[in-house]
């Protein structure tokens, strides 16, 4: 109903300075402070002062004065406070948010008509993702489900660097080293297996003799040369090192979880001849140059040239993810890429070639965010190749059972839990507080993962929001328990819930729709997470002084409907950060 209110507001001034004779070109709407008891606030009497010649409380009271709440559905007074008008929510806007808070699927919005490609992780295939770029899946999934909950149609990408020099160096590590020679693998699953050989091929290049590097060097420019000429033999030797690791890394992504819709191969756009139109049409650019062996773009305002074809006649990474950028742009309406900080050279040339190719860029939005940090000591790493994402993981997990297991320890004595209920419960927790962790800063900020507050149940964190989710489960469940059906919301009347904090409750709840407007509009998902922190603060208040069961006739009634409304609201909210609401904890 917010998203209604902010409608009605927004009409009701602009109706107002229409009587008064005043422009209505900004009218100031915002939301209020906490301690203000209104949904919404216009601070409009500030700009129009000056042109009025009248101090802006005058200007405010003015303003008020020409609107009539009875002209509208969830605009119940509109009062002033100095410059600042205030409007209050009628008594129908409670209950129609109450009502529609029933649906499960509250706070999705229609469908728009407007589909999206959400890019991101992309990490290179060629080992175990490390936990630094751990920020882009989480972000990234998390930014596609606040696309598709707003009502986009929404793909989610993971672009494959399959084609550069890396993964040529992997296939010729893969085809020459026997597995014997091979320290184990980390961890049973494909991509700890065959990233033996890609570190294995790196220490060779380094340290063998100069005329055995000179032959290997020979063999890697050749993979490279027959992926660039289209030969379906060497694409397939690639492919298989590619799909192989690919295929280990999706379970460990799946753990977040991350999924994906599309695995789209850069070799696509040399095979289709995708890239070889585009550099043709780069070289017609009056940017580009020839010069240190290689065409290059001299970009304006860059100041680094676009290098996208090497003397040799081979493209680079940078060509095909043009090529890449411009499929993105004839198959969706808009493009949206998850990068990391260190990509942000990269962004600005293409989205500025993509300029010079004449594509309209206001389709592209580019997400930069800084790398996850662990504080020093907290986590070991094994032949020091760097810490996994599968190690934070699977210590999240260890963590958060030991801490179910002291929360729990009376439950268990009584046989209330089993083994698999805490493993459930600390699979849910423990990954829920990484995600949750990091999808709620924001992105441009370096952050440091931090345990203790990551897990902690008594601060804002993942398992505090949880906690919200489980409580309510809990109570609908007593409730059924002891006979008390889940009364009709539209039979209720609002002012049923009279104290502060249900209405507190209830106006929480109603804004969630337009939460997730914001998030997806400025691409921002953890403005999501910080509404649940809200919203968790909202619910407990409302726990601890307004008692359910306890309650009798229609107050009972309603409180039971705004805790059923309380649980969809925030069992949505965490689903869209990708966090797990747990029934029981």
């Amino acid at each position: 109903m917010f998203l209604a209110a902010r409608r009605e507001v927004e009409a009701a001034v602009e109706s107002a300075l229409d009587a008064l004779d005043l422009p209505t070109d900004d009218l100031g709407i915002e939301e209020p402070p906490e301690d203000v008891d209104a949904i919404l606030a216009a601070s409009v009497a500030f700009r129009l002062a000056g042109e009025v010649g009248a101090a802006p409380p005058e200007v405010a009271a003015d303003i008020a004065a020409a609107i009539d709440p009875a002209d509208y559905d969830y605009v119940g007074a509109v009062t002033t406070q100095g410059p600042y008008l205030n409007f209050l929510p009628s008594d129908a806007y409670f209950a129609a948010t109450l009502e529609a808070a029933q649906d499960e699927t509250y706070g999705r919005l229609d469908p728009r008509g407007t589909s999206v490609a959400v890019e991101h992780t992309s990490a290179n295939p060629t080992g175990p993702v490390h936990v630094g770029r751990a920020r882009n899946p989480i972000i990234g999934d998390a930014l596609a489900n606040v696309l598709d909950f707003a009502g986009y149609d929404v793909d989610r990408h993971y672009y494959v660097n399959d084609a550069g020099r890396q993964m040529a160096v992997f296939t010729w590590a893969y085809e020459k080293f026997d597995p014997e020679e091979l320290p184990e693998p980390e961890r049973d699953r494909a991509e700890y297996d065959m990233v033996r050989y890609y570190r294995r091929g790196n220490t060779f290049l380094e340290e063998a003799p100069e005329e055995e590097v000179e032959s290997a060097e020979a063999e890697i420019q050749s993979i490279m040369q027959g992926l660039e000429e289209g030969d379906e033999e060497t694409y397939e030797r690639v492919s298989e090192v590619v799909d192989t690791v690919l295929g280990g890394m999706r379970e460990c992504l799946s753990r977040l979880p991350a999924e994906f819709d599309e695995f789209v191969k850069e070799t696509r756009f040399m095979r289709d001849g995708s890239t070889d139109d585009l550099v043709d049409r780069l070289r017609d650019l009056d940017e580009a140059i020839y010069e240190e062996e290689a065409w290059q773009l001299d970009l304006p305002d860059i100041d680094k040239n676009l290098v996208f074809l090497r003397s040799d006649g081979t493209s680079l990474y940078a060509t095909r993810d043009l090529a890449h950028h411009e499929w993105k742009f004839e198959n969706y309406d808009r493009a949206v890429t998850v990068l990391g900080e260190d990509h942000k050279l990269q962004a600005q040339q293409v989205r500025t070639t993509l300029d010079l190719l004449g594509h309209d860029t206001e389709q592209l939005d580019q997400v930069l965010y800084s790398y996850v940090n662990l504080p020093e000591g907290k986590m070991s790493t094994r032949e020091g190749t760097g810490i996994d994402l599968d190690d934070l993981l699977d210590e999240a997990i260890d963590r958060a059972r030991e801490e179910v297991e002291d929360r729990l320890e009376d439950r268990l004595r009584n046989d209330d839990l089993d083994s698999e209920d805490v493993e459930r419960i600390a699979h849910q927790v423990g990954i829920g507080a990484v995600r949750y962790d990091i999808v709620s800063k924001q992105p441009a900020k370096a952050i440091t993962f931090e345990w203790d507050r990551a897990l902690d149940f008594e601060a804002q964190s993942a398992p505090y929001v949880q906690y919200v989710h489980a409580r309510a489960c809990g109570i609908l469940g007593e409730a059924r328990e002891a006979g008390h059906e889940l009364p009709d919301a539209a039979s209720l009347e609002a002012d049923t819930l009279e104290t502060p904090e249900a209405r507190r409750l209830l106006a929480t709840i109603a804004r969630f729709p337009a939460v997730i407007e914001d998030a997806a509009d400025d691409h921002r998902p953890h403005v999501v997470a910080t509404y649940t922190r809200e919203f968790a603060e909202a619910f407990n208040a409302f726990y601890r002084e307004c008692p359910v069961l306890d309650a009798e006739g229609d107050r009972r009634d309603a409180r039971l409907a705004l805790v059923a409304a309380a649980r969809h609201t925030v069992g949505n909210a965490l689903g869209v950060l990708g966090v797990a609401a747990p029934e029981s904890m």
